[in-house]
């Protein structure tokens, strides 16, 4: 799924007639609209029709889902929508995506581990890093402070985490 990007995930159902709850993961949540039709790790695909705007997310309509029952058991999938279709970025920013499985060095060149996951809980982004030497997951703030470089060719990223992070 390399060539896909999650943009969204599915919350649950909504009411009786097969529409589903979804959470949007783009900068503008309504443009997960855009890219339909979005598919799913299991390979299906489904065009997306926005129906009412929610609390944290919106009330959709996906083709080929008629009932609750096929919106319950939708609960938790994630929807991909193809590369090709999501806008070119600036140099600064990158896809969640892209920075997963990256190599994590000190600016010294040691390796610190690797990204396993971006995380964003309201206050910035945050890359879980795991690495050999690590007792438990590390969390370096995404800023410009803490990663200086990203090199999505090499497949690392140079940081310059806060005194203590790594120990």
């Amino acid at each position: 799924m390399d060539d896909e990007v999650c943009v969204g995930a599915i919350a649950g159902a909504f009411g009786v007639k097969g529409e589903v709850r979804v959470k949007s993961f783009t900068a503008t949540p309504e443009d997960i609209a855009i890219y339909s039709p979005l598919s799913t790790k299991s390979g299906a695909s489904h065009a997306l029709t926005i129906t009412q705007t929610l609390n944290n997310g919106f009330a959709v309509r996906l083709s080929g889902v008629e009932t609750k029952e096929q919106a319950d058991a939708l609960r938790g999938t994630e929807l991909f929508a193809r590369r090709d279709q999501l806008p070119n970025l600036p140099d600064d920013e990158f896809y969640y995506a892209d920075l997963t499985g990256l190599t994590v060095l000190n600016t010294g060149g040691t390796v610190l581990g690797t990204v396993k996951s971006v995380q964003n809980h309201g206050a910035g982004d945050l890359l879980e890093v795991h690495g050999p030497n690590l007792k438990s997951s590390v969390y370096l703030p995404f800023t410009k402070a803490s990663v200086p470089t990203v090199d999505l060719t090499a497949g690392r990223i140079i940081a310059d985490p806060p005194e203590g992070l790594f120990e």
